[in-house]
């Protein structure tokens, strides 16, 4: 009975304490994603007051996450990535590369290995789904050219995200670095992408249809947000059983063999309230790692990572959009929305604590990181705005 309670208490307090900040912060019109994060250090083992069961808290985090991940894969569209791919590509991987370069140089002046990082640096390095789209909408700016131009380009460090997924356990405590490990690892990564490529297409093209048809056919709309849950879970589970991934990277592939389907649009709408709550929690979760009492100890590392997040990788983007030939303006506003950092971070840093690479202290300064980003993204792209309607 104490555990039914833990788990009542603790999805009843993380989502008021979401709700309540949520609301402050949307008054400040600042992301409420922010305050989600607040509201897992209210509510988190590290301040006074009410404080949730941390395991239970995570566990619901985890269909969170899975669920994030679904909607993430049924909006991705492959002619939206071809449409900017000659920006995209290039782009994405120049942000990559100097926000995982910025992270390593960070990470290695505060004395950690190598492997840690490459990790934490790959962490920094990838701009927030959720805080994108949420921008992009705020500012109808969604299906501009320039939304079309910013996802198409989270959709590269998604997919390169991903991929790393796959390869960090090869790179676990005890590697070491030889050209032999390297290939075995990148072949068994080839291995596991060609075994879960195949494995989504013939269940994305005959199994997963036929049963959304058939749902939709009873015209019960309870049936098919069931349908599309199972599905969701479903298919992460069997990825992570068959393959030996993470549950997100199934249930990013589930997402998109749903949203190449008839019902696609119609999945992502009916999930779309349950993901929303669960990806709360998941936020929630993460602001329950900060440690207040460690701040200072970790003001340094955070002021660097931060520094990083904010200046170095828009740096990067906004040089190759200004190559590719577009608008000053254009190039501005997307380095500012990328300017930024969440899910996809912490699902990396996650990994990287369970593997043993990353040290607590990372978790400390990821979390400081993404509440200040998050919480100055909005503002730095008001500026951006403000700033090119003055010098146009």
């Amino acid at each position: 009975m104490t555990h039914e309670l833990d788990l009542i208490l603790t999805l009843v307090g993380g989502l008021s304490a979401a709700l309540l900040l949520g609301l402050v912060t949307q008054k400040l019109r600042l992301s409420p994603i922010v305050g989600y994060l607040f509201a897992g250090v209210a509510i988190g083992p590290f301040t006074p007051g009410f404080t949730a069961h941390v395991g239970l808290a995570n566990q619901l985090a985890e269909i969170g996450l899975v669920l994030l991940m679904f909607g993430v894969g049924s909006s991705f569209r492959v002619n939206e990535l071809l449409a900017v791919k000659r920006v995209a590509l290039p782009g994405a991987f120049a942000g990559i590369a100097a926000g995982t370069a910025l992270g390593f140089a960070v990470a290695r002046g505060a004395g950690w290995s190598a492997g840690a990082g490459a990790v934490f640096g790959l962490a920094i390095a990838i701009a927030s789904t959720a805080v994108l789209l949420r921008v992009l909408a705020d500012r109808d700016a969604l299906k501009t050219p320039i939304g079309n131009l910013a996802v198409g380009w989270l959709v590269v460090e998604d997919l390169f995200t991903v991929l790393a997924l796959l390869l960090l356990p090869s790179f676990g405590p005890g590697y070491r670095p030889d050209p032999a490990g390297v290939a075995i690892a990148l072949t068994t990564a080839a291995l596991k992408i060609g075994g879960l490529a195949i494995f989504t297409y013939v269940v994305g093209k005959s199994i997963i249809p036929r049963l959304l048809d058939y749902v939709a056919r009873t015209r019960s709309r309870e049936l098919f947000t069931l349908a599309v849950l199972v599905v969701a879970l479903g298919f992460a589970v069997a990825a992570t059983k068959l393959f030996g991934v993470s549950m997100a990277i199934g249930a990013f592939l589930a997402g998109m063999a749903v949203g190449q389907t008839d019902f696609g649009s119609r999945a992502a709408s009916e999930a779309l309230p349950m993901r929303d709550t669960f990806a709360v929690l998941f936020f929630v979760s993460i602001g329950m790692l900060l440690d207040p009492t460690q701040l200072h100890a970790n003001a340094g590392l955070a002021a660097a990572t931060i520094a990083a997040i904010l200046i170095g990788k828009p740096l990067a983007a906004f040089a190759v959009i200004r190559l590719s030939r577009y608008p000053t303006a254009v190039a501005a506003f997307v380095a500012g929305a990328l300017a930024q950092i969440g899910e996809f971070s912490f699902i990396v840093a996650v990994l990287g604590r369970s593997l043993g690479i990353l040290p607590e202290r990372a978790a400390q300064a990821l979390v400081i990181a993404a509440i200040a980003t998050i919480t100055l993204n909005p503002l730095l792209l008001r500026a951006v705005v403000a700033a090119m309607r003055r010098f146009a």
